[in-house]
């Protein structure tokens, strides 16, 4: 069995989907329950349905695709992605994952294989945390990880809650407490992606297979001090909040690299400060720093001293603080069996591949609470994404393709 990946079509519904966009090409903007998601949706709906597809959706937007297989017996094998975008992004992220399955189903169609069984595809919701501040939004729920009380208190930007606006979505007629589907309910998971770094093309390789997945622990700092005039205060009376978190923010890094794992990260990517004004001592800062790491115990060594570091910073300066958990999830190491059949159909079509981390999160570190896991990677070009020069190309993308094709045939047989 040979599946035989029809590129052009596939490249022609990424370009496609990439015009469903708040923002001119070639920039990708698509936010979860926007009218260009919603249009997105209803163009996936009308090829998951021309593929004979089966089709269910969740209560948060959660949509499912289903091949049928010969033994209603077998637990299904998943695949699948997300469609939302941040702004000003690329066109690979994610709908790789989503428009890439459906063309390795067609290609197992066309082939004449026939599932033993089910495959389904999962278009998850809110992948991205750019409208509610929290990524992974769909999967979460999916895993229980997400409390449907914590997550009905999600607001956007301008107020709106995830109630409202999965509702006039129309996915609001049943509970969320009902997106939660129980461990075991898949026999595997695969999820194709853009690498989002520079290994694969760096080494000259066609396929990643990904070992581990990093998680993140997102933190958010607020420091309370004295304002005053810049000319006015003393250097010796001052309380200014910014250098409690200036210091605080090349702690995160100096404790990362002494403490964390030779995959930790850390980051200080929000830094704001008030009141703002150059002639003014600032008398509040906020960070938000986000801490990741493939081994967990090296994570909390890096943000149980980091909570000590900033008591003894604010102890020393004077200053007051409150420190606030935006999430904290644990790694994920993907299944050995799933990480060999995805390897072993790299090597059955000839690919060159290498095991890997993947030091981005995905939805697959949430599906690993339901089913083992795995995901392939393609080069992008330069590792750059979430930008509007994210690119890899045809003949990339159809053997990551046609690497998943190979592995869900495997799985589902």
């Amino acid at each position: 069995m040979t599946p035989r990946i029809d590129i052009d079509r596939l490249s022609a519904e990424i370009d496609s989907l990439a015009l469903l966009s708040e923002t001119p090409p070639p920039a990708v903007t698509r936010l979860v329950f926007s009218k260009e998601d919603q249009a997105a949706r209803k163009m996936l709906g009308a090829l998951f349905e021309k593929a004979g597809l089966e089709i269910r959706v969740d209560a948060v937007g959660n949509t499912f695709a289903r091949w049928n297989g010969s033994d209603p017996a077998r637990k299904p094998i998943a695949t699948g992605s997300h469609i939302d975008a941040i702004p000003n992004a690329g066109k690979y992220d994610g709908v790789l994952g989503v428009l890439g399955a459906l063309e390795a189903i067609r290609a197992l169609q066309s082939s004449g294989f026939q599932p033993q069984a089910p495959i389904e595809i999962i278009l998850f919701t809110s992948e991205e945390p750019t409208r509610f501040g929290l990524g992974c939004l769909g999967s979460r729920l999916m895993g229980s990880r997400l409390s449907p009380e914590r997550a009905a208190e999600l607001r956007d930007h301008d107020g709106k809650s995830l109630d409202e606006l999965r509702a006039a979505a129309g996915f609001g007629s049943e509970p969320l407490a009902s997106v939660a589907i129980p461990q075991g309910n898949y026999a595997a998971f695969v999820e194709l992606h853009i690498e989002q770094g520079p290994i694969l093309e760096r080494e000259n390789l066609d396929i990643g297979i990904v070992e581990k997945i990093a998680a993140p622990a997102a933190l958010r700092v607020r420091f309370e001090g004295d304002g005053g005039h810049a000319g006015a205060v003393l250097m010796p009376d001052r309380r200014d909040a910014s250098l409690g978190a200036a210091e605080t923010a090349l702690a995160v890094e100096h404790l990362v690299k002494s403490l964390g794992s030779s995959d930790g990260v850390g980051t200080t990517g929000i830094f704001k400060i008030k009141p703002g004004a150059i002639n003014s001592v600032p008398f509040e800062a906020t960070l938000e720093i986000d801490i990741r790491d493939t081994d967990h115990s090296a994570r909390q060594a890096v943000e149980e001293s980091l909570r000590s570091e900033i008591r003894e910073i604010c102890k020393r300066r004077h200053l007051l603080h409150e420190i606030t958990t935006i999430n904290s999830d644990p790694p994920a190491i993907c299944a050995p069996a799933l990480v060999e059949a995805a390897e072993s159909s790299a090597r059955e079509a000839g690919f060159t591949h290498r095991r890997m981390v993947s030091r981005a999160y995905h939805d697959s570190l949430f599906m690993a609470l339901i089913a083992p896991i795995v995901m392939v990677f393609i080069p992008c070009r330069n590792g750059w994404s979430h930008r509007p020069d994210e690119f890899s190309s045809p003949s990339q993308i159809a053997k990551g393709v046609e690497v998943l094709a190979r592995t869900l045939a495997r799985l589902a047989s």
